[in-house]
Protein backbone atom coordinates (compact mmCIF):
# COMPACT_ATOMS: atom_id res chain seq x y z
CA UNK A 1 0.00 0.00 0.00
CA UNK A 2 1.59 3.47 -1.03
CA UNK A 3 1.84 5.95 1.81
CA UNK A 4 0.21 9.62 1.62
CA UNK A 5 2.88 11.09 3.90
CA UNK A 6 5.93 12.62 2.35
CA UNK A 7 8.42 13.74 4.83
CA UNK A 8 10.81 16.76 4.12
CA UNK A 9 13.95 16.94 6.15
CA UNK A 10 15.92 20.11 5.80
CA UNK A 11 19.04 21.84 6.91
CA UNK A 12 21.35 24.35 5.93
CA UNK A 13 24.80 25.91 6.37
CA UNK A 14 27.48 28.76 5.89
CA UNK A 15 30.96 28.43 6.47
CA UNK A 16 30.88 32.52 7.58
CA UNK A 17 27.91 34.80 7.49
CA UNK A 18 27.93 35.64 4.69
CA UNK A 19 30.00 33.12 2.72
CA UNK A 20 29.87 29.91 1.00
CA UNK A 21 26.79 27.89 1.83
CA UNK A 22 25.09 24.97 1.32
CA UNK A 23 21.83 23.11 1.71
CA UNK A 24 20.70 19.69 2.39
CA UNK A 25 17.02 18.00 1.72
CA UNK A 26 16.09 14.82 2.87
CA UNK A 27 12.74 13.12 1.22
CA UNK A 28 11.31 10.27 2.91
CA UNK A 29 8.32 8.26 1.36
CA UNK A 30 6.94 4.80 0.60
CA UNK A 31 10.25 3.51 2.71
CA UNK A 32 12.57 5.09 0.02
CA UNK A 33 14.82 8.51 0.76
CA UNK A 34 16.37 10.47 -1.38
CA UNK A 35 19.21 13.42 -0.49
CA UNK A 36 19.54 16.48 -1.99
CA UNK A 37 21.78 18.95 -1.92
CA UNK A 38 23.55 22.21 -3.33
CA UNK A 39 25.94 24.81 -2.53
CA UNK A 40 26.16 28.68 -3.31
CA UNK A 41 29.65 30.59 -3.16
CA UNK A 42 28.21 33.30 -0.56
CA UNK A 43 24.99 33.18 0.78
CA UNK A 44 23.89 33.03 4.33
CA UNK A 45 22.32 30.51 6.61
CA UNK A 46 18.90 31.97 6.58
CA UNK A 47 19.19 31.77 2.75
CA UNK A 48 20.52 28.23 2.62
CA UNK A 49 17.77 26.98 5.47
CA UNK A 50 14.91 28.45 2.91
CA UNK A 51 16.74 26.95 -0.32
CA UNK A 52 16.67 23.32 1.38
CA UNK A 53 12.85 23.76 1.55
CA UNK A 54 12.18 24.86 -1.70
CA UNK A 55 14.32 22.41 -3.55
CA UNK A 56 12.90 19.73 -0.89
CA UNK A 57 8.89 20.58 -2.08
CA UNK A 58 10.39 21.06 -5.68
CA UNK A 59 11.82 17.28 -5.71
CA UNK A 60 7.76 16.19 -5.11
CA UNK A 61 6.24 14.93 -7.45
CA UNK A 62 2.89 14.18 -5.86
CA UNK A 63 1.66 17.47 -5.01
CA UNK A 64 -1.97 15.52 -3.47
CA UNK A 65 0.06 13.68 -0.52
CA UNK A 66 0.60 15.03 2.95
CA UNK A 67 3.75 16.93 3.35
CA UNK A 68 5.61 17.01 6.89
CA UNK A 69 8.50 19.78 6.98
CA UNK A 70 10.38 19.02 9.41
CA UNK A 71 13.37 22.09 10.19
CA UNK A 72 15.93 23.13 12.99
CA UNK A 73 15.60 27.03 11.99
CA UNK A 74 12.65 28.84 13.83
CA UNK A 75 13.13 31.41 10.94
CA UNK A 76 11.70 29.21 8.37
CA UNK A 77 8.86 27.58 10.52
CA UNK A 78 7.75 30.39 12.24
CA UNK A 79 8.46 32.55 8.25
CA UNK A 80 5.93 30.35 6.77
CA UNK A 81 2.94 29.84 9.49
CA UNK A 82 2.87 33.31 11.40
CA UNK A 83 4.65 35.77 9.82
CA UNK A 84 4.36 35.57 6.29
CA UNK A 85 0.90 36.50 6.79
CA UNK A 86 1.61 40.46 7.30
CA UNK A 87 4.75 40.22 5.03
CA UNK A 88 1.69 39.71 2.32
CA UNK A 89 -0.11 42.51 3.40
CA UNK A 90 2.57 44.96 3.39
CA UNK A 91 3.44 43.95 -0.02
CA UNK A 92 6.94 42.46 0.66
CA UNK A 93 8.49 45.40 1.82
CA UNK A 94 11.33 45.60 4.67
CA UNK A 95 11.45 41.83 4.61
CA UNK A 96 15.13 39.83 4.28
CA UNK A 97 15.53 37.30 1.36
CA UNK A 98 11.92 38.26 -0.29
CA UNK A 99 12.66 36.52 -3.43
CA UNK A 100 13.12 33.27 -1.67
CA UNK A 101 9.81 33.94 0.73
CA UNK A 102 8.10 34.54 -2.44
CA UNK A 103 8.89 31.39 -4.02
CA UNK A 104 8.34 29.29 -0.59
CA UNK A 105 5.37 30.77 -0.60
CA UNK A 106 4.10 29.75 -4.48
CA UNK A 107 5.19 26.38 -3.51
CA UNK A 108 3.48 25.65 -0.31
CA UNK A 109 0.32 27.07 -1.92
CA UNK A 110 0.48 23.96 -4.61
CA UNK A 111 0.55 21.21 -1.94
CA UNK A 112 -3.38 21.22 -0.20
CA UNK A 113 -1.87 19.36 3.39
CA UNK A 114 1.49 20.52 4.33
CA UNK A 115 2.90 21.22 7.68
CA UNK A 116 5.56 22.71 9.16
CA UNK A 117 7.46 21.21 12.69
CA UNK A 118 10.54 22.50 13.92
CA UNK A 119 13.03 20.24 15.87
CA UNK A 120 16.11 21.08 18.23
CA UNK A 121 19.12 21.02 16.28
CA UNK A 122 21.97 18.58 17.54
CA UNK A 123 19.33 17.08 19.50
CA UNK A 124 20.01 13.74 18.07
CA UNK A 125 17.12 13.72 15.56
CA UNK A 126 18.91 11.11 13.12
CA UNK A 127 17.29 12.87 9.73
CA UNK A 128 18.26 16.58 11.00
CA UNK A 129 21.43 15.03 11.08
CA UNK A 130 22.15 13.94 8.33
CA UNK A 131 21.17 17.04 6.46
CA UNK A 132 22.59 18.55 8.69
CA UNK A 133 26.26 16.50 8.05
CA UNK A 134 25.56 17.13 4.50
CA UNK A 135 24.22 21.10 4.38
CA UNK A 136 28.18 21.08 5.98
CA UNK A 137 29.76 19.54 3.75
CA UNK A 138 28.20 21.21 0.57
CA UNK A 139 28.77 24.46 2.55
CA UNK A 140 33.14 23.56 2.81
CA UNK A 141 32.50 22.19 -1.12
CA UNK A 142 31.56 25.41 -1.37
CA UNK A 143 34.24 27.20 0.54
CA UNK A 144 37.06 25.08 -1.68
CA UNK A 145 35.17 25.95 -5.07
CA UNK A 146 35.65 30.00 -4.23
CA UNK A 147 39.19 29.97 -3.14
Amino acid sequence: MTEKLIRLYTDGACSGNPGPGGWAALLIWNGLDKMLSGFHPDTTNNRMELKAVIEGLKAIKHRKYDVLVTTDSTYVQLGITQWIHQWKKRNWKKVKNPDLWQELDELVSQFPNIRFEHVEAHAGHPENERCDKEARRQSLKGKAKSK
